[in-house]
């Protein structure tokens, strides 16, 4: 479980295929968790732009996390590149502060943005998702976009906006956002369980 608030962003190191028939999982990346390694086990969660990894090999500030075909497919995972700065956040501990809103890291799908608009004092970012994710989104809510916790500004029937003060963009990977990149999307779990409450149509 986590927060949705980024402590870090590390580098990713490398991206292999594992060829081992025995092994479930079909791709293993090294990333370079900087001062987030610190304390780091094997088997411990990581939130890797959103998506919960776990450690499964840790050598000298990099650390090495396995993900299935589908992981890759459904996230924006599959898009990475060696060199590429990814957002992180250690698991939530019992007595933390919750300070964003619950995430489990568990994406839902993509969004493409679609405008960024820079002003002054904020930066207003437009996303484009599928509709089956804009149902559940709404004005005021919350949403996890590549880890980040987020309040939505705008929602539209297929698209919302949210709003970055400098500080976000400056401590996460939304700082080389440009148009057309995509983000994983994971949407707020108490929306899904309101949802499955009411009654269908």
């Amino acid at each position: 479980m986590f927060t949705g608030i980024v402590e870090g962003t590390g580098i990713v190191k490398s991206i292999v295929k594992i060829k081992d028939t025995n092994r479930t999982a079909d791709n293993r990346i090294g990333i370079d968790l900087g001062k987030q390694s610190k304390g780091l086990q094997v088997g411990d969660s990581v939130n890797v732009n959103g998506t919960c990894l776990t450690a499964t090999r840790i050598l000298k500030g990099i650390a090495y996390f396995e993900a299935v075909k589908e992981t890759m497919k459904r996230t924006s995972l599959g898009m990475l590149k060696v060199g590429d700065v990814v957002n992180l956040e250690r698991s939530l501990k019992i007595n933390d502060r919750i300070e964003g809103h619950i995430v489990l890291g568990h994406i839902d799908g993509v969004g493409k943005i679609e405008d960024i608009v820079k002003i002054p004092s904020e930066t207003k970012i437009w996303i484009n998702v599928r509709k089956d994710i804009a149902k559940f989104l709404v004005p005021k809510g919350s949403v996890a976009l590549d880890g980040i916790s987020f309040t939505i500004v705008d929602m539209l029937k297929s698209k919302f906006s949210i709003a970055l003060v400098p500080h976000t963009l400056a401590v996460t990977t939304f700082k080389n956002k440009r148009k057309g990149d995509k983000v994983n999307i994971e949407i707020d779990i108490l929306s899904k369980y309101v949802a499955r409450l009411l009654p269908q149509n």
